[in-house]
């Protein structure tokens, strides 16, 4: 049988696509791409859309906020809520909204409007990133050819993280930031009205046999302590770790998640129930990619920091520079279903975590001159490509062994560990960077590279020591490596 940390040595499922595979694939990359777009497309142009509609200086991290929170808080309910009443209407639902927070955010006219069409972006994105990749793993069956879907999906993914940041600073030049947002409305109208004649699945049997229960005290305190994890953190990277907001949200998010808990273990039909969580391949997939996701938007951070402060890049230069660790995590997703099939999910993620480590620990070696830029491009294609086998990796890991009933859950958490790795990874690095910046601004993202590699690397130890093979499976022999 299938051991619980291989999700690529299957033999099944090595038939090519159909042309409906691929219509369904195709058009839920694009939303996929969509979505990841929409975390970093504002990030350079924020200045310009503070003096646009007269955000304080110390109030822009709120643009980035307002969508991070809900992205972030309530991914993990809507996933559930997918496998309950239909991951199809979900992701319809997501677009829709998308198209109004869009349409509300490009036309604002006060901080309150643009504040309030982020939040509505950061539901949509909520709704549908879960619902989507979730469709994708049922549309697929383990092995291979679900392999090469998480691969095309895990790389434009990543990819749009990076062409938010081209795209953004190319739209502020040539039109106006505004269009960072309409730009959304045409692509949400068109899957609105594409996707119900490719997309046949409407609803989960599990959840209308059980009558679209939802455990409602699960919902309420996983959903409020996430917001409570999220806030906190980020209020503690901009203000310091003693700043009484910072330390109640965090308090109040342990009290909240410890409830969950509780609560899970006495629902009768419990959000998360915890023998999924139990599995290896959820808990420790999970691990791995949040600290995949964390550890590399973090450096694109810290990389836009060198480019701009030290080396004097302008926005649209630093964007372009960064296109390059674009180019290595597509290289990274299109690479690494086959290196699933060669090595298995366990020490796939752990070799790609490997590799962005020993990547981004060169550069340490960048200093005030432009002369280091090669070193700062070869190094993060080759740290993107590492990043996005892991990653990869870890979709197919934190996804394997349930059944379609449950993949909504499945993906809602992987779509949770990215939302909140993303969101967090920024403030932690930006507090090691503050912490260190007596050595002055390299000095402080020196420091903040060093703690990125140290725990990308215990990343990939914690993959190769943890999802190995319980000694009392009676896998295939060999079938764990």
């Amino acid at each position: 049988m299938t051991t619980l940390t291989d999700v690529a040595a299957t033999p099944a499922a090595t038939h090519r696509m159909t042309s409906r595979q691929r219509l369904v694939l195709v058009l839920l990359l694009g939303v996929q791409f969509m979505l990841a777009i929409d975390f970093s497309i504002l990030n350079v142009a924020l200045p310009v859309v503070g003096e646009g509609l007269g955000f304080g200086l110390d109030s822009l991290q709120w643009i980035a906020t307002a969508f991070a929170l809900p992205a972030a808080g309530f991914t993990l309910l809507f996933g559930r809520v997918a496998d309950l009443f239909g991951r199809r209407r979900m992701l319809l639902a997501g677009m829709a909204l998308l198209a109004v927070g869009s349409l509300l955010g490009g036309l604002a006219t006060s901080p309150a409007l643009l504040l309030t069409g982020r939040v509505l972006q950061g539901l949509a994105t909520a709704i549908a990133t879960p619902a989507a990749l979730s469709l994708i793993t049922t549309s697929f069956t383990e092995g291979p050819l679900r392999n090469r879907a998480l691969g095309l999906s895990g790389a434009l993914m990543s990819a749009g993280f990076t062409t938010g940041a081209v795209l953004g600073g190319v739209l502020t030049d040539l039109l106006s930031w505004r269009w960072a947002f309409l730009i959304n409305v045409p692509i949400a109208v068109f899957v609105l009205v594409v996707a119900p004649l490719v997309i046949t699945e409407a609803r989960s049997a599990t959840g209308a046999a059980r009558g679209g229960r939802l455990d409602v005290p699960g919902a309420i305190t996983v959903t409020g302590g996430l917001l409570a994890l999220v806030y906190g953190i980020t209020a503690a990277g901009e203000r310091g770790w003693s700043d009484p907001f910072a330390l109640g949200a965090l308090v109040l998010a342990a009290v909240l998640l410890a409830a969950f808990w509780f609560a899970e273990r006495r629902a009768p039909a419990p959000l998360v129930p915890l023998r999924v969580l139990a599995k290896r391949t959820v808990t420790w997939g999970n691990v791995g990619g949040f600290i995949a996701f964390a550890t590399e938007t973090s450096l694109v951070f810290l990389m836009t920091l060198y480019l701009q402060q030290v080396l004097g890049f302008s926005a649209l230069a630093t964007g372009l520079a960064l296109g390059v660790l674009g180019a290595g995590t597509f290289a990274g997703g299109v690479a690494a279903p086959r290196i699933m099939t060669r090595l298995g999910g366990r020490w796939t993620l752990a070799a790609g975590l490997a590799l962005q480590a020993v990547a981004t620990a060169t550069l340490l070696g960048l200093g005030t001159s432009r002369d280091g830029l090669a070193l700062m491009l070869i190094a993060t294609a080759v740290g993107g490509f590492g990043n996005l086998v892991a990653i990869v990796a870890f979709m197919g890991i934190a996804t394997s062994g349930l059944p379609d009933h449950e993949q909504g859950l499945a993906t809602g958490l992987a779509t949770m560990t990215q939302q909140v790795a993303i969101t967090l990874g920024i403030p932690v690095m930006s507090a090691v960077l503050t912490a260190a910046h007596g050595g002055g601004i390299l000095g402080g993202i020196h420091a903040a590279t060093a703690v990125n590699a140290a725990l990308t690397l215990t990343g990939a130890v914690l993959a190769a020591v943890f999802l190995r093979r319980p000694a009392t499976t009676g896998a295939t022999p060999g079938a764990e490596d």
